[in-house]
């Protein structure tokens, strides 16, 4: 037993966490985009517009992470994955469809880095259980939280930005948006079988279904799907994205401070993807100021009709896969008049469907490939880039196009 005059050194050694390359990456954007202020490179009126206009998607990302987290604990995404496996019988195509189906709600819920943090250990360990290649469902897991998520302003940042510029809430977002959106699935799962599911079926159909997810507390995990149901029916009725994610949020983790209150901690709160974003904003703005601005301008140019669709979609798809596809979409939209919703959509839909064909090209295509590698899968990256980039080349000409015919075209 310890007593006051214990020396230091009885007291067990606690391991400093040393910081990932990721959270340095964040830190030192965070302090470039302060130093752009301090600077006079981007006046301060500016910064305080940008920090305002993020506010709320920063109050949404903070607390929609913890609420995505705390299902998983729950053992939600668990359930879900062995239901889902449950329900294919041993078929390798049900499987298949099944799987696309989980990832797509998942990305259309709970946004693409819900589908990316979470979603990716499930399928991989439930290959494993499966006694499947792993790689399929991985793949399915990446593409899909990139080319599904259209469909609600919740499910990519980028969607957020750009229903505040045009002023669509979720409803009639997804009136305009559910034709391209089914599109870019359609040609997501045509490609991932072609080109994952196929090959592998050979020596994976038929597979033992596993016995059904019993969760480790029935309580919390009735309380984690209702807080995950009040969320999406809080954004379909319109409810402001920061406050219902809070809510459900805030019930989710009240049940846990009762029954499991040494889950939650401090880490829960994901301030390396808060900080990476307020720095990228604010250093994005500064270099629009001086030169970006007008290159981008240049290249999406000012044609209002399908010509000008097509280009912003492709100048947006090429330059999330240069840089990353937030600084692509805010300098885009700085340079699209904002009564113009059909080109703002398209380049919305180059930055959310495009980014695939390099690991930078999206937070949550880089949280995938790392989460790969942590579960100890390997991706080739040479069979990565080239089905990848092949996907976000047609996917995003052909949702365009679906954009330019379909509903409220």
């Amino acid at each position: 037993m310890e007593t006051v005059g214990d020396p230091p050194s009885a007291a067990p050694h606690r391991p400093r966490r040393r910081l990932h390359v990721l959270d340095w990456i964040a830190i030192a954007l965070a302090v470039v985009g302060v130093l752009c202020v301090l600077t006079g490179l981007l006046p301060r009126a500016d910064a305080e517009a940008t920090v305002r206009r993020i506010a709320p998607i920063l109050i949404f990302l903070g607390t929609v992470v913890v609420l995505a987290e705390l299902t998983a604990v729950a053992g939600v995404f668990d359930a879900l994955a062995a239901r889902v496996a449950i329900t294919a019988r041993g078929s390798f195509r049900a499987l298949f469809w099944l799987c696309v189906g989980f990832a797509s709600v998942t990305t259309i819920a709970l946004n693409l880095d819900t589908t990316a943090v979470l979603l990716t250990p499930v399928m991989i360990a439930l290959a494993r259980t499966l006694n499947v290649p792993p790689t399929p469902l991985a793949m399915t897991t990446v593409w899909l939280a990139n080319t599904a998520s259209l469909l609600l302003p919740v499910s990519n940042l980028t969607n957020i930005l750009a229903s505040d510029r045009i002023g669509l809430d979720p409803v009639p977002w997804s009136a305009r948006m559910w034709w391209p959106q089914l599109v870019a699935i359609a040609i997501t799962m045509l490609l991932l079988w072609w080109w994952y599911w196929r090959p592998a079926r050979a020596g994976a159909d038929p597979f033992v279904p596993p016995s059904p997810y019993v969760p480790p507390d029935r309580l919390l995990y009735r309380t984690a799907l209702l807080a995950c149901l009040l969320f999406v029916a809080g954004v379909l009725a319109g409810v402001e994205i920061g406050i219902a994610s809070g809510v459900a949020a805030a019930i989710l983790v009240a049940g846990f401070a009762v029954r499991a209150r040494h889950r939650l901690r401090a880490a829960l709160v994901p301030w390396r993807l808060l900080v990476f974003v307020t720095g990228l904003f604010l250093v994005v703005q500064t270099i629009g100021r001086h030169g970006l601005d007008t290159v981008m301008g240049a290249l999406i140019g000012t044609d209002p009709g399908a010509e000008g669709a097509l280009r912003a979609g492709a100048v947006g798809a090429l330059f999330s896969n240069a840089v990353n596809n937030l600084p692509a979409y805010v300098a885009g939209e700085a340079v699209i008049a904002a009564d113009r919703h059909t080109q703002l959509l398209a380049l919305l839909i180059g930055t959310n469907v495009g980014p695939l064909a390099t690991p930078w090209a999206s937070l949550a295509t880089l949280i995938w490939y790392e989460r790969c590698r942590a579960a100890g899968l390997t991706v080739p990256l040479g069979r990565f880039v080239a089905t990848s980039a092949a996907l976000a080349a047609l996917a995003t000409a052909f949702t365009v196009a679906a954009l330019l015919v379909g509903p409220g075209a």
